[in-house]
């Protein structure tokens, strides 16, 4: 298992490229909440240990190297509502909080590495579209944790506002005990109505 490495990053800097930013989003999947993007700028000289695929970490093991990169790393963090996701589409929103992600880093990265085979248009910047980015880029790597630890606790949160769907666990994810929950329970403000499984309940 390789794990992910400054390669791309090295590379970039060689071009003359100086404040790099890995990008990546979670919460695409999901039935219930926002989708998430990170940007995360990292001194190449201090990466934290352990980086990787924030799918392939312990929850415990994302929260401290969240810690670390907070310390250590210039960060941000955006969302994309769920009404924006069922008003544009979910891949459209995510490219929506991605962008939010870049245009929050201040001062301006001059280079992006994003997870994925996409550019958002709304992205200017030089770019470069990484496919399974965060098991290659440490940058991207870093981005995918910040932005799991940070959509996971917007989950917990409305778990509490709204118990039953199991958001504390599943992050909204369609799992069994999820979609019985929705047919049980009905369809709360915090569903995707575009997705079919909510939009077949209503």
């Amino acid at each position: 298992m390789v794990n992910p490495d400054d390669t791309l990053e090295r590379a970039a800097q060689k071009r003359g490229y100086l404040r790099i930013a890995g990008l990546d989003e979670v919460g695409r999947g999901p039935l219930a909440g926002p989708v998430t993007a990170a940007a995360v700028v990292l001194d190449l000289r201090a990466v934290p240990e352990g980086l990787n695929d924030s799918k392939k970490l312990s929850a415990r093991k994302r929260e401290m190297l969240e810690a670390e990169l907070l310390i250590g790393a210039e960060v941000s963090v955006a969302h994309a509502s769920v009404t924006e996701i069922d008003q544009m589409n979910i891949l459209r929103a995510s490219h929506l909080a991605m962008e939010r992600a870049v245009a929050a880093l201040n001062p301006q990265p001059d280079f992006l590495l994003i997870d994925g085979n996409l550019i958002p248009r709304g992205l200017t910047l030089p770019s470069q579209a990484v496919v399974r980015g965060d098991a290659r880029s440490v940058s991207i790597a870093a981005a995918s944790i910040v932005a799991k630890t940070a959509r996971d606790r917007i989950m917990v949160d409305l778990a509490q506002q709204h118990p039953g769907y199991g958001w504390e666990t599943n992050a909204g994810y369609p799992t069994k005990s999820h979609r019985l929950a929705l047919q049980n329970l009905g369809v709360t403000p915090h569903h995707r109505r575009s997705f079919k499984p909510v939009h077949n309940i209503l």
